[in-house]
């Protein structure tokens, strides 16, 4: 496939005076950068991860690329020289990266002898964050950019189409075009309302065994002599990048993979996006010895003099570790701890624990529901997916309720106990 503005017909948005024309793009260095983060800052969950840069990285980077089995294309819908809505779709060889697990879908089309890949999905590469993904100036322009995609998806003969970890007004939009909805499971740290005092004032609020295992894994790390440094931003030196990714290599090499993303793709990082990064570093005995790297939410313009907030609205979200050498309990601390802690001290609102993992609960991290929408070009697996997701919002419902009870945090009732 090659760039063309022809494989889409025209696209009908009544509130504008002239037709909507469709671009796609292939090349991210096509598409105008200011235009796009413009775009991507007005909606309702704008993240580093959707911005022009972290896109136009992976791609340049190697880390995403018809090679690795992500074919990206940049979808656009312009009014004249107005940019309506747009959104950045990935033509997939597999599932892998993804987080929103759809192997046996693809390999009940297999032994029926049909075609699963290639399909579509917008998303950001490897990156299970729920945000805005259907980039518009209003519903009626992302409705449009729905039915564009599933355009795109019938003209090209793709299996399927995906959209993972989107927001209210992207299911708005994908229902619009009776996509399915699908749910799972995160787990996400919420700050309080006029913010934590410190994080010994976190650690107090929960219950009695969560907040002694806690305390009992910091102090292994301590007595083994670790210490942490914090860099943030521009701060982050490049000897740091240059360990990061050495931790981060090796910690895969020991579960027997390669990693997804390059160094050239942390280079990237460092030169065009370096705000939107804190990195913690452990050391022992003045070397260090892992590092852990976590996004901040520095696009959001609701983070800025709106007094109407009555809570801190920055997000913060765990991204990405590694360690060169093994002590007790250095994951959690380097993890989760130090984030938490540092996301108290900045006045953070959320931190994202990422995909899966009830241990996360033990830490303070709560089960929030995460959504994907879904369509099928062939009518019988779509009509069989739409009763398996029936079913599986069914268990996922009781799962979320079932987690939700767990005692995680102190009651009234328990405070005295827990003394």
């Amino acid at each position: 496939m090659s760039n063309s503005d022809s494989l889409l017909p025209a696209v009908d948005v009544s509130a504008n005076e002239e037709p909507t024309q469709v671009s796609l793009i292939q090349d991210p260095g096509e598409v105008d950068a200011a235009q796009w983060d413009a775009l991507l800052a007005t909606q309702d969950k704008p993240t580093p991860f959707f911005s022009h840069a972290y896109l136009r990285a992976m791609f340049d980077s190697q880390s995403a690329t018809p090679e690795t089995g992500w074919q990206v294309v940049f979808v656009l819908l312009r009014s004249g020289a107005k940019l309506l809505a747009a959104t950045a779709l990935y033509i997939k060889s597999h599932s892998y990266g993804e987080y929103v697990f759809d192997w046996a879908w693809a390999n009940a089309y297999q032994q029926h002898g049909l075609n699963y890949y290639p399909k579509a999905l917008v998303a950001s590469p490897f990156t299970p964050v729920p945000a805005s993904r259907l980039l518009a100036v209003d519903d009626a322009a992302r409705s449009s950019l729905v039915g564009a995609l599933i355009g795109f998806c019938e003209t090209q003969k793709l299996s399927s189409l995906h959209v993972n970890f989107l927001t209210d007004a992207d299911q708005r939009a994908c229902a619009s075009h009776a996509m399915m909805m699908r749910s799972n499971v995160q787990f996400h740290w919420q700050n309080t309302k006029t913010g934590y005092r410190d994080f010994d004032a976190f650690l107090d609020t929960l219950a009695q065994d969560k907040r002694k295992k806690i305390k009992a894994e910091q102090r292994k790390v301590a007595q083994a002599g670790v210490t942490w440094r914090v860099s943030a931003g521009a701060a982050i030196s490049n000897a740091d990048w240059q360990l990061f990714y050495r931790c981060y290599q090796q910690t895969y090499a020991e579960h027997g993979n390669p990693p997804y993303l390059t160094p050239a793709f942390f280079e990237a990082m460092a030169s065009t996006q370096a705000h939107a990064w804190v990195m913690f570093v452990a050391e022992k005995n003045g070397n260090p010895i892992a590092t852990s790297l976590i996004a901040v939410d520095s696009m959001n313009p609701r983070t800025k003099g709106q007094k109407e907030l009555k809570k801190p609205a920055k997000r913060a979200f765990g991204r990405y570790w590694g360690a060169l050498d093994r002590v007790d309990s250095l994951h959690f601390d380097a993890c989760y701890y130090q984030p938490l802690r540092w996301c108290i001290e900045q006045g953070f609102a959320t931190f994202e624990g990422g995909a899966q993992g009830e241990h996360k609960m033990a830490r303070g991290l709560m089960p929030v529901q995460a959504f994907s929408a879904h369509w099928l070009a062939h009518p019988g697996f779509a009509d069989a997916v739409d009763r398996f997701l029936d079913r599986e919002g069914d268990t996922m419902t009781r799962y979320v309720s079932e987690l939700e009870q767990k005692r995680v945090f102190r009651t009234p009732s328990t405070e005295a106990s827990d003394r």
